[in-house]
């Protein structure tokens, strides 16, 4: 079973953080709450995001799996407000996920799971962690997006860079220790990444005061931002482009 509510600006969260990548998901849903791991059809960028129970108004479940198309979701969402109740019940013996808002009612068909891929998320020991605050990578993201369409992640124990290369013009983002909300730096490490994708992860943190970046020479990036006071949590990892001699 599952029958919860919670805030349309949660739900929102889910979904923005996650069709970055993909429109559909299997949802892991289990008493203490759901979970989500989805790859890009690309297989440059994954997504593992979880949401508490207690992040939901109400909250019932047992361990099932629910395959969903978010499109759908978002639609709905587009007729409530951010502080509006979005209540959510499966119907087992219809297959389908009860969806309403206020006096709205939409019964949704669900997506067969076995078609949705369920990626194991890669255990990478990086060197360098940053967390910087969402505004100044947000703007750092701005600069660049006019200029190249990928950026360079630099950082050692001083200092994190984000730099940008165009034909004509460069933007340089230099964030050093003091400016920083934290710094761990074994060594110094830079990797190529696509814009377009970070830029997409960073604009899902919208309303996370703190980004975290795990950071190596020429390995994916891993990005972590908070959720729903805290009771959601997101995690990218994002492949490098690796430069040609």
């Amino acid at each position: 079973m599952f029958k919860a509510k919670l805030k349309a600006n949660v739900l929102k969260s889910v979904i923005d953080a996650t069709t970055t990548l993909v429109d559909e998901v299997k949802l892991h849903i289990t008493p203490e709450g759901v979970s989500l791991k989805a790859v890009d059809p690309a297989h440059v960028a994954m997504v593992d995001l979880s949401l508490g129970s207690k992040a939901f108004a109400e909250y019932k479940a047992t361990d099932i799996e629910l395959g969903v198309d978010l499109d759908k979701l978002k639609e709905i969402l587009k007729l409530a407000s951010s502080e509006d109740t979005i209540g959510l019940e499966y119907k087992e013996d219809q297959n389908r996920l009860v969806v309403t808002v206020g006096n709205l009612v939409r019964r949704m068909s669900l997506t067969d799971t076995a078609g949705i891929p369920d990626p194991k998320v890669p255990n990478l020991n990086l060197p360098n962690k940053v967390k910087v605050k969402g505004a100044e990578l947000s703007q750092g993201i701005k600069a660049s997006e006019s200029v190249s369409d990928h950026i360079a992640l630099v950082c050692d124990e001083n200092a994190f860079e984000l730099n940008a290369e165009g034909d004509t013009d460069t933007v340089n983002l230099k964030l050093t220790k003091n400016q920083l909300v934290e710094l761990k730096a074994s060594e110094r490490t830079k990797s190529l990444f696509s814009l377009d994708y970070f830029s997409n992860m960073v604009k899902a943190a919208d309303g996370a005061s703190d980004i975290s970046l795990a950071l190596g020479s020429d390995y994916p990036v891993r990005v972590e931002f908070d959720f729903a006071q805290g009771h959601g949590h997101v995690t990218y990892l994002l492949a490098p482009r690796i430069e040609s001699d």
